[in-house]
């Protein structure tokens, strides 16, 4: 199932960006992130945890990158292994892609102990800061347990060096699920490092700096895949 977020009535849409979910997430996880993108004249399509059923996932985002009623640019955000899937769609060279935003890349390490599984406050407390995206998980936008159990399928690793396309990768500093230091090489483009930020970066307590920080992304990409700059500092 695929959620939909379109642009303010009367506005013409930007680009498209489709959402790929992480481990264990519903597309209600992404409910206020789709929102706000969409907020800024981007058409938003969410998928649920790509994992569950990966070819169907493939399917569905292969069907969406080619909709003639879905304008360009089309971009590819996707969260813990959503990000995985996301760089496997580049490696494949899927049709209609044009750009990817990674965030917290998972890497396949042992975790700290942090994070080994200690019940779902804990993994609550792994994945965000923000109450309001606390209460959005504890109301059924994750499965208990998924983020620290569940496997990453091996046809989504080892697909960073392949990629061709500008991205942009996002990670909180204080993940400790998929440590920065540890996921940084891991990223194909750069990195934007978020102070504080945990391993659901996107609904993090930052998660407004985060979403402009992606606007802005989307609106050099508008002009050019050698994304020209907008807006610089003059001292």
């Amino acid at each position: 199932m695929t959620t939909a977020y379109d642009e303010p009535s009367g506005i013409a849409a930007r680009g498209t960006v489709l959402v790929a979910a992480g481990r264990g997430e519903t597309e209600a996880a992404y409910e206020r992130f789709g929102r706000r993108i969409a907020a800024d004249g981007y058409r938003v399509r969410v998928l649920p945890d790509v994992t569950a059923d990966l070819e169907a996932g493939f399917a569905e985002a292969g069907k969406l990158l080619v909709d003639d009623a879905l304008p360009g640019p089309r971009v590819v955000v996707g969260s813990d292994t959503g990000a995985l899937f996301a760089l496997t769609l580049a490696a494949r060279r899927a049709p209609g892609l044009d750009a990817l935003i990674l965030a917290g890349l998972p890497v396949a390490t042992p975790r700290p102990a942090s994070v080994n599984l200690l019940g779902w406050a804990a993994e609550v407390e792994a994945r965000t800061a923000c109450p309001n995206h606390q209460r959005v998980l504890g109301s059924g936008a994750a499965t208990p347990g998924a983020l620290l159990s569940a496997q990453i399928p091996t046809e989504l690793i080892g697909h960073a060096g392949n990629v061709a396309l500008p991205t942009l990768g996002v990670h909180g500093d204080a993940d400790t699920v998929s440590p920065l230091a540890e996921a940084s090489a891991h990223y194909p483009g750069p990195v934007v490092a978020i102070t504080g930020g945990r391993h659901d970066v996107l609904n993090d307590v930052t998660h407004r700096t985060v979403a402009a920080t992606i606007i802005l992304f989307l609106e050099r990409l508008r002009l050019g895949a050698d994304l020209p700059v907008i807006a610089t500092v003059r001292s």
